[in-house]
């Protein structure tokens, strides 16, 4: 009676268990026309499929987005000439219910991350060229600006020096364009990539007023004249960042100083396969939790470029997949890190990737999921 008992309280701990961990949705943000907002997607853990694709918001432009470590709220910047982050509160049957909305402190808001502490929203702006700190109350609403900054100095040069030979990766050095803006997992440091000027600023973060002061020096210069930084990934003890440069299609590693907040140029690699000419634009890029795998999006290539990492930063080229699609402009793993998802823009599809726990290496899934113009996917748990 007693083991059956105890049979009873293990079947019912794991049929908990199965369906807290079944509890998952997929946030999609997409461009208009062919996206016509946000979707919601429910993931099953265990195979990482897509389903039940639902259309929760028509806000335009919603491509860009963040959720709060709790997995109860959810932020969405509308990429347009006035930019507005829209917050919302995420219910357990994964339903929004919309906090509010408020300014992105300047135009075509190209990304959010939030503080470690999840008490700040940081934006970055494309078009203005600014960056932004908004103020995160107790209930996830987002309160004005407490602080902003706009990037200016000279355009970068209009070609890459950096890129492979035949390149016409060419685009928007022309002045200011801020494109990506993080904290360190300290939360005392922020920095921000400027991808018409050439540019990665620092500062230094207070956030007690959620207040930014450029560090000294306020700005790194990028790895080559016109490389366009992007988008970059923290090393898991904070000691490093891996940044994509999107002309030049190079993978740069920078050391950062925990006790200045500064950062240091390290090597740069081709995110490119060896022997490949002409144009490419690198995008997204995704570290794994553990650090040792690093998996770069490349655009017109339509590949994955995928790396190990040792605990230097040195980097080895495993291989190169085929995304299954057109313009991977992001890429995303889920929580365990067994799958990756790629946003291929123009193609109007996610393609799905399981990853090998062995050596990282990935295989397609022979899955599609269709959904138009996708730009970036987060993934959160039950709240």
């Amino acid at each position: 009676m007693l083991t059956a008992r105890h049979l009873l309280v293990a079947s019912l701990s794991l049929l908990a268990t199965a369906t807290t961990a079944q509890t998952q949705f997929a946030w999609v943000g997409t461009y208009n026309p062919n996206g016509e907002g946000l979707y919601r997607f429910s993931v099953d853990p265990q195979t990482g499929v897509l389903s039940n694709k639902t259309l929760v918001s028509t806000l335009p432009n919603a491509a860009q987005l963040t959720v709060s470590a709790d997995g109860k709220t959810l932020y969405a910047a509308s990429e347009v000439e006035k930019g507005v982050v829209q917050a919302w509160r995420i219910n357990e049957k994964g339903e929004l219910s919309e906090l509010n909305q408020a300014a992105s402190g300047g135009a075509g808001p190209v990304y959010l991350s939030l503080t470690p502490d999840g008490k700040h929203l940081l934006v970055a702006n494309y078009v203005s060229g600014s960056i932004a700190v908004l103020p995160v109350k107790t209930d996830g609403s987002l309160g004005e600006a407490s602080d902003t900054h706009q990037d200016d100095g000279p355009a970068g040069a209009a070609k890459p020096e950096g890129a492979v030979e035949g390149s016409f990766a060419i685009s928007d050095h022309n002045g200011p364009h801020a494109h990506m803006i993080a904290a360190d997992p300290s939360g005392k440091y922020v920095f921000s990539t400027d991808l018409g000027l050439d540019r990665v600023y620092q500062y230094r973060f207070d956030a007690a007023s959620g207040t930014l002061t450029p560090n000294d020096p306020p700005f790194v210069a990028a790895s080559s004249n016109g490389a366009g930084p992007r988008h970059f990934v923290f090393t898991p003890k904070g000691d490093g960042l891996w940044l994509i440069n999107e002309e030049a299609s190079t993978l740069t590693y920078y050391h950062l100083d925990t006790a200045t907040g500064t950062l240091r140029e390290g090597k740069t690699v081709s995110a490119l396969p060896d022997g490949y000419k002409g144009t490419s634009f690198a995008a997204g890029l995704v570290l794994s939790q553990d650090g040792k795998q690093l998996y770069v999006a490349n655009r017109l290539h339509n590949s994955i470029g995928h790396f190990t990492v040792t605990a230097d930063g040195t980097l080895t080229h495993q291989q190169d997949i085929w995304t299954r699609g057109d313009y991977p402009r992001t890429l995303t793993l889920d929580a365990q890190g067994r799958w990756l998802y790629v946003m291929n823009q123009r193609s109007d599809n996610i393609t799905r990737f399981s990853v090998s726990p062995n050596d990282g290496k990935l295989t397609f899934a022979e899955d599609y999921t269709a959904v138009g113009s996708p730009s970036q996917m987060v993934i959160s748990s039950k709240p």
